[in-house]
């Protein structure tokens, strides 16, 4: 079982504007869910009815998207673990920000989906082409430190503990457990109070 990820590809979905917190990428109500399944369908449930179908998450042309531009401070307010599980449902695989805030880009991480800092003209270039080219591929590379779109690339920041737990597949802890199991069984047959049925 590989939880590598060093490259995520697709297209993109440009959702502009600062501070936009986790209350409005995933209202309250929705947090009486006992699972995660189905928080894709309700991310910026809000949002979207206040913008009676012309937030880019309701655009038919982002439709396919797996790669989300934000802006500054992306993920404040409270700490909910369903934010960024609403945004892993709708189909989000990778964000890139201008920042993000420390616990959404935790919780964020804890999922595997990187959350890539570029500065402000950086962002607002791939804002803009992906408006311009809703069907062009995106590619943020871990590896590289950089995103491409189309034609051009640019540099990225990841800090080095986050970017090399994705890389190497570390992030998930779950993982690693199952794929550890029989190391894990060997160890606990060793210890004297750990008593097997």
């Amino acid at each position: 079982m590989s939880s590598e990820i060093k490259q995520v590809s697709g297209n993109g979905i440009a959702l502009r504007g600062n501070d936009i917190d986790t209350d409005r990428i995933i209202p309250a109500r929705f947090l009486k869910c006992v699972t995660f399944d189905g928080l894709g369908e309700q991310a910026f449930a809000d949002d979207r009815q206040q913008m009676d179908g012309r937030h880019p998450f309701d655009q038919g042309q982002f439709q396919r998207a797996s790669i989300l531009a934000v802006n500054h401070n992306f993920g404040c307010g409270s700490s909910r673990e369903h934010a960024p599980q609403a945004l892993l449902k709708w189909g989000i695989q990778a964000i890139i920000g201008e920042s993000f805030a420390e616990i959404f880009f935790g919780n964020c991480l804890a999922n595997g989906v990187p959350c890539v800092t570029a500065d402000a003209a950086t962002v607002a270039a791939v804002q803009g082409f992906i408006e311009a080219n809703p069907e062009t591929e995106i590619i943020v590379d871990l590896e590289k430190s950089e995103i491409v779109c189309g034609d051009w690339s640019k540099p990225i920041s990841l800090g080095e503990g986050a970017r090399q737990a994705l890389i190497n597949g570390t992030w998930d802890s779950c993982g690693q457990l199952v794929t550890g199991a029989a190391e894990i069984a060997a160890t606990a047959q060793q210890l004297p109070y750990i008593a097997w049925a």
